[in-house]
């Protein structure tokens, strides 16, 4: 079984209630929800949660909901709460403000997955235009193995805007085994994740096998405003958007 887990917190530092904010007349978080279940590799999809807020809104709309501790410091920690629970060949982290996330997108994820089994992580990555860079987007080094090397804030190789450059940016879909998610989390934070900010940077300290590929996706994270308003216009004419 495969199984995609949406994490979702009420409690945004830079939207005010970010998961419940309406794109063309249905909350953000049920946008996500409803496209994941577009897929045609995903066998249950669940939004993780601690607030009854959220809760209530993903099933008053059709969908599962799972309600999480209030504990956990991260997406990663709140997805494996539910995960241990089930019975999952691998899990989809898929996170819950990409309101424009494509389906075909994830089942790429999972069919590279599928015939890439010597790694634990899959982590796709995403073409972006450095010159719209900024430290929100994680940026991915990769090598010829298609092997994650390593993930900074920072514009990483150098930034010299050579042409000759590829740039590439982390993915909103991550792909675990079980077993390999349940171990992420085991383990500490560790220094250069701590340094960077960036959660996975624990697993390439740690030695995880984390493979990639280059995945062309339109999507992105609504985080500040420009991106909440960006998303409002571009959800109205989305084709995706007609098939919920």
């Amino acid at each position: 079984m495969i199984i995609a887990l949406i994490p979702s917190r009420l409690n945004s530092k830079r939207l005010k209630e970010k998961p419940l904010i309406e794109l063309d007349g249905i909350p953000l978080i049920v946008h996500c929800y409803k496209r994941v279940k577009l897929s045609k590799k995903i066998d249950k999809v669940f939004v993780c949660t601690d607030s009854n807020k959220i809760k209530k809104v993903v099933e008053e709309n059709g969908g599962d909901a799972i309600l999480t501790s209030k504990k956990h410091k991260n997406g990663t920690e709140r997805i494996n709460e539910v995960a241990k629970k089930l019975n999952a060949r691998l899990i989809l982290d898929v996170q819950g403000d990409e309101p424009l996330i494509n389906p075909k997108s994830i089942d790429k994820v999972i069919n590279f997955h599928l015939k890439n089994k010597k790694f634990d992580i899959i982590l796709p990555s995403v073409p972006f235009d450095p010159k719209n860079d900024n430290k929100n987007i994680v940026k991915n080094l990769f090598n010829y193995k298609k092997e994650i090397l390593y993930l900074s804030r920072s514009l990483i190789p150098l930034n010299n805007f050579n042409k000759r450059i590829k740039y590439f940016k982390h993915s909103s879909i991550i792909s675990f085994t079980k077993k390999a998610l349940n171990n992420f989390c085991k383990l500490k934070q560790s220094p250069l994740e701590i340094i960077e900010g960036v959660e996975l940077l624990r697993a390439v300290e740690n030695n995880f096998k984390i493979g990639t590929f280059i995945l062309n996706d339109k999507s992105f994270s609504v985080d500040v405003n420009y991106d909440l308003l960006k998303a409002m216009k571009k959800i109205k004419k989305d084709p995706i958007r007609k098939l919920y």
